[in-house]
């Protein structure tokens, strides 16, 4: 899945998205970054700004 104009959407809807592929098949950050075929830079800079963080013990994106 490639998420064209990752930009526009909004942090929810990233995160929405990220940790259902997390949940669903991606074992960890790396996998998620590969299987959406995304700049991994470009997503945690948008997720963090809206206060989000990956937590590798749950292999989720969660709140601060």
């Amino acid at each position: 899945m490639n998420i064209d104009k990752l930009e526009t959407l909004s942090a929810e809807i990233l995160v929405g998205i990220a940790n259902e592929h997390l949940r669903l098949g991606c074992k960890d950050q790396q996998a998620l970054f590969y299987d959406l075929d995304i700049n991994s830079k470009l997503l945690e800079k948008k997720l963090a700004a809206s206060g989000f963080e990956y937590d590798p013990d749950c292999n989720q994106y969660k709140p601060r």
